[in-house]
């Protein structure tokens, strides 16, 4: 397969959360959906933010920035949202899982980044 084609698709995938859970919380604030939160300012420009920068990572708009601004994102959501740690049992089962979904992500953002600044670096050379 193309690498071109798998590159954009990678990136249509890995931004696909930040879009679907962008529109999910605006919708929500939006009394379309149930409330998840997001009916504060604070939450709307949250979820304003994601699917601005899901959206920018899909059509290919500073990919390697957004990406790496979204890896730490993840991170602060990651240790923030999922302390594993903190919990037995089942929930702590969830949460590590929740939490080793966003270190996942933030790999795959971390390659788009390195991806897409390497293409920018040999365009210019």
């Amino acid at each position: 397969m193309n690498p071109r084609i798998l590159y954009v698709v990678a990136r249509i995938l890995i931004a696909s959360v930040f879009v679907g859970l962008g529109i999910e919380r605006l919708l929500g604030a939006a009394g379309v959906l149930i409330d998840r939160g997001a009916a504060t300012v604070p939450g709307i420009l949250f979820a304003s933010f994601e699917l601005a920068a899901g959206l920018a990572i899909m059509f290919g708009f500073q990919v390697a920035r957004i990406s790496l601004l979204m890896a730490v994102f993840l991170a602060v959501d990651a240790f923030v949202a999922h302390p594993f740690w903190r919990y037995g049992g089942l929930e702590q089962h969830g949460q590590l899982l929740h939490f080793l979904k966003n270190v996942s992500a933030i790999g795959g953002l971390l390659l788009l980044s390195w991806i897409d600044a390497t293409q920018a670096r040999e365009s210019r050379s």
